[in-house]
């Protein structure tokens, strides 16, 4: 069996050094585990005897498996970085993964809602009920904010302040975001309706379920389908529909890059680029539809 001691080592880096999200912690570790055991195939192995082709094998296994190559591009980062702090912690060089070639992986356009759709879908939670109230809520701070389902649900009550308006995300790359006024309504009526008859005592997650207990992004999941069916938004998306419309939303309307970057804790404004190219896009399409000489 492989020594576990390096990947536990890594993870610790990954949280405490690097302060990593959770979802990129787990999807590394995970990525190296299976490296590991393709590797070694459950008899003993040492990471210190990886060489360059082991880790080449391996990636082309992945391909002729089927894995996109969104997929085997993570596996690529997850290796690099996991060998490059190896080396730095002592293992003895060179990094196994970096002759690795490039694994070439076209962005597919973020999925964007129009903005009747968005007032749709928020309309959509029955206020009146305790679930409802919470949803709304919970909507409301995703297109406010452009914050990632996994930083919504890891907010904590000390993590909102009402009364000047703004939350603080500390998942991942900590940012102060401002959220507008109806967003502050829908959390206010919900911390006074809906949370106190819904949560344990000493819960300190925003937003609970049922239960009582954090919500979690399963669940979030699960109440965000139900809601796109009821608004008829039947789109191919995911739940970072309502960051990518957030994103989109606040550049059609003026908004610099660099105060977006910092809204969406990108750490490349590359990334953020890529939501102005989906404006240009747009901008094309309504054009070439629109113009009479087009």
């Amino acid at each position: 069996m492989f020594d576990t001691s390096y990947i536990d080592h890594y993870r610790e880096y990954l949280t405490n050094e690097r302060r990593a999200s959770a979802n990129t912690v787990s999807s590394y570790i995970r990525d190296i585990k299976q490296f590991a055991e393709h590797q070694w195939n459950g008899e003993n192995g040492d990471f210190k005897h990886v060489t360059p082709d082991d880790v080449k094998n391996y990636l082309s296994k992945l391909q002729d498996s089927g894995r996109s190559a969104a997929t085997v591009s993570r596996c690529v980062a997850s290796l690099r970085s996991f060998f490059s702090h190896m080396i730095d912690a002592g293992l003895e060089g060179p990094n196994p993964a970096l002759g690795t070639p490039a694994i070439h992986n076209p962005r597919k356009a973020p999925s964007i809602l129009s903005s009747k759709e968005i007032e749709r879908l928020l309309d959509q939670p029955d206020v009146n009920t305790h679930k409802g109230c919470r949803d709304k809520a919970m909507f409301e701070v995703l297109y406010a904010t452009g914050i990632r389902v996994s930083e919504l649900i890891s907010l904590n009550l000390d993590d909102v302040n009402l009364s000047i308006g703004f939350i603080i995300c500390r998942t991942g790359k900590e940012r102060t975001i401002p959220i507008y006024d109806s967003a502050v309504r829908a959390i206010n009526h919900y911390l006074s309706f809906s949370r106190p008859m819904m949560t344990k005592n000493g819960e300190i997650s925003l937003f609970v379920n049922v239960g009582g207990g954090r919500m979690s992004r399963q669940g979030f999941w699960k109440v965000m389908k139900s809601y796109l069916e009821k608004a008829s938004i039947s789109e191919d998306i995911t739940p970072k529909v309502l960051r990518h419309s957030f994103a989109a939303h606040l550049l059609e309307n003026g908004a610099d890059l660099q105060s977006l970057q910092q809204m969406l804790g990108h750490s490349d404004i590359t990334s953020t680029r890529a939501y102005v190219r989906v404006i240009s896009q747009q901008l094309k399409d309504v054009y070439q539809k629109t113009h009479p000489r087009a």
